[in-house]
């Protein structure tokens, strides 16, 4: 299956760039970042706290079939910007990665699609490099495959 969802990493550095075109309106795709029932359905994820707004900060917690949680998620938001920008700091708690710089930017390409940038920063090289080392690429493009899916049955229901 074609991974819809680019992963680029250039050498020696401490970033990625993560590009991902949807068929949606961006207004949509936006949504799906800033509204905890789709965040959860989308992610996976439960969504203890989501405060969409400048300094804001949210707290997502996954658990296992049995309840129990294995991964805590946190950051604060740092710039938000309606249907354009979330620029955001992502930490997963008991996790040996540090925290990370997050910049979302979506983008209008038509009435009907958009397109997710992020550009990630890690510390360091050998941090991104291990974060790569993950099935980190296959899982953002599930997730996204997701989100596509989930969106794409509440507009065809509006």
């Amino acid at each position: 299956m074609e991974q819809k969802t680019k992963i680029n990493a250039l050498e020696d550095k401490q970033e990625i760039l993560i590009t991902r075109e949807f068929d949606l309106p961006v207004e949509l795709l936006f949504k799906a970042y800033i509204e905890p029932e789709i965040v959860e359905q989308w992610m996976g994820t439960k969504v203890l706290k989501l405060e969409n707004k400048k300094y804001g900060c949210y707290q997502f917690e996954t658990s296992d079939p049995k309840g129990n949680v294995v991964l805590k998620m946190n950051g604060v938001i740092h710039e938000f910007i309606s249907n354009q920008k979330i620029t955001r700091t992502f930490e997963m708690e008991n996790s040996p990665f540090d925290v990370q710089l997050e910049f979302l930017q979506f983008e209008r390409l038509t009435k009907e699609t958009s397109k997710l940038n992020m550009h990630v920063i890690y510390k360091s090289v050998e941090v991104r490099d291990q974060i790569l080392k993950l099935p980190f690429a296959q899982g953002i493009n599930m997730a996204h495959n997701r989100l596509q899916e989930i969106l794409n049955q509440k507009n065809n229901k509006s």
